[in-house]
């Protein structure tokens, strides 16, 4: 333990309490207990905060419990102050005593088990729980005031240069961080006009900050955010796409490109924020910075060499594709989205635009609530797939891949989804999904969980307009459909690449 000399007596009564060492890190010591937690602010000073003085410390824990209270209800408990008793013991005083030795935060334990970073290292982010954490950080943003007046873009270089200096401290390779500065500052002029106008349309607010998977814990029975970051105001009010892409980055380089879509998509589908895909290569190629220039100090060369190494390789952009999947009820549209996403245009993979999760969105319901009939109505229906085309169209031309996602049997819809990508400038390829009406009935009769309504009665209802694959590739959906499908785009680009040639 390295507690400051003027802390020390505080950090061993703390201790004691503990029964154990600390956990440290370079600005914190946390006491775990039975059933509490005591966190001490250090009293250091660096480049980026100050807790030298006793009052800057509670002022700042202070902060760190209002800033997190609300996201996770019971998990953070107090702010009090340590004394010293007239016997010279160290002890607890009451809140409003001004002669305290130092302040602590108090918080309830939780089981080391049931962080997330710990989840993801023994194997356990299944696909419930990525679609719960995609929920917890929706709930999370929808909750904060947007914060105007903020020059995001000049907020943005800002954090380039501070980290370029941190990665060139830590003694990263020259060469690459500074083909990282050259390429992420390109990256984010070439953005800038967007990052303004999401400042406008109320997207920057006073967010978390460092919200990676050691960041989200599970607290009565659900995911919810903790410690956010609570010394700098400007450096955590940003951009929400950059606050959720920490998450994203540290899914894809530590769990899967299929964990951080899933995630991505859960989220979109809750916030209808699809247009946050276009800052997605410069948001996660400077979380990756962040992380190569902390495992650098900690000394895991390896490891941040390889992160990197990733914030260059999020700058390298792909060509963008428009993937329409449809088809009758149970075809296995989503599971064919959801399998091919992670693999098309930039990190961490297409957005998946489901028409289903739209029309839940659109009354309020979360993508498992089933709604009503009159959801469902003709006038219902054209609002969710002109819907559905703003996204595509909003998502392709900010430069990423989208799978709209939806039956597409009425071939007016057809038509506006490639109509959506001609408008982008990106090429456009249309699936659909074909199978037995019997096997379809099956799969429709097995679902649990799923964001479709659909009966068997809708889908035989459905099934007597079938307009087939039409202009659209016909795909087998009870044999080998992944290969069949990767085959169709992989001919579609090789299409595109010569008519663009």
């Amino acid at each position: 333990m390295t507690a400051p000399p003027e802390q020390a007596d505080v950090a061993e009564f703390l201790r004691g309490l503990a029964g154990s060492a600390p956990l440290e890190t370079h600005i914190s010591l946390v006491f775990v207990g039975a059933d509490t937690v005591w966190k001490l602010k250090k009293a250091v000073r660096l480049a980026f905060l100050d807790f030298t003085s006793i009052e800057s410390r509670r002022r700042f824990a202070l902060r760190e419990l209002e800033l997190n209270s609300a996201a996770a209800p019971g998990l953070y408990r107090d702010v009090v102050p340590i004394v010293r008793r007239a016997d010279g013991a160290l002890d607890f005083g009451d809140p409003g005593d001004r002669s305290a030795l130092d302040w602590v935060l108090r918080m309830a334990r939780v089981p080391a088990g049931d962080f997330l970073d710990a989840i993801a290292m023994a194997g356990g982010l299944h696909a419930d729980l990525l679609d719960a954490l995609g929920d917890a950080v929706a709930a999370f943003h929808r909750g904060l005031p947007p914060a105007t007046g903020t020059d995001v873009v000049a907020a943005m270089r800002a954090v380039v240069r501070g980290n370029t200096r941190s990665a060139h401290d830590a003694g990263l390779a020259g060469d690459t961080v500074q083909s990282w500065q050259t390429g992420v500052l390109a990256a984010l002029d070439d953005i800038a006009p967007w990052l303004a106008r999401r400042e406008r349309d109320g997207f920057v607010r006073r967010a978390h900050g460092d919200l990676h998977l050691g960041n989200l814990c599970l607290w009565q029975g659900r995911p919810v955010p903790f410690d956010a970051l609570e010394f700098d105001e400007a450096m955590a009010t940003i951009d929400l796409g950059y606050d959720l892409a920490f998450l994203l980055m540290d899914l894809d380089q530590r769990v899967s490109r299929a964990a951080a879509n899933r995630v991505l998509n859960r989220y979109v589908a809750r916030t209808a924020d699809a247009a946050l895909t276009g800052g997605l290569p410069v948001f996660l190629s400077l979380r990756a910075m962040i992380r190569a220039h902390v495992e650098a100090k900690r000394g895991n060369r390896d490891i941040a060499t390889n992160y990197a190494s990733a914030a260059v390789a999020y700058l390298r952009r792909r060509p963008p594709i428009v993937l329409a999947i449809g088809g009758l009820p149970g075809s296995g549209k989503s599971t064919l989205a959801r399998a091919l996403a992670p693999e098309l245009g930039d990190a961490p993979g297409a957005l998946v635009l489901r028409s289903d999760e739209i029309r839940k969105r659109r009354h309020g319901a979360a993508p498992e609530e089933r709604l009503p009939k009159s959801a469902y109505s003709e006038a219902a229906s054209e609002a969710v797939f002109a819907a559905l085309a703003a996204l595509v169209h909003e998502t392709a031309r900010g430069g990423h891949a989208v799978v709209a996602d939806a039956t597409f049997i009425d071939k007016r819809h057809r038509r506006m989804i490639e109509a959506a990508a001609r408008a982008a400038g990106v090429p456009f390829l249309g699936l659909w999904l074909e199978a037995p009406l019997v096997e379809l009935e099956r799969r429709i009769a097995a679902r649990r969980g799923d964001a479709s309504d659909a009966t068997v009665a809708v889908l035989r209802a459905a099934a007597r307009s079938d307009p087939g694959a039409g202009a659209w590739c016909a795909i087998d959906a009870t044999a080998a459909a992944e290969a069949a499908a990767r085959g169709a785009i992989a001919r579609s680009i090789v299409r595109n690449s010569h008519e663009g040639a």
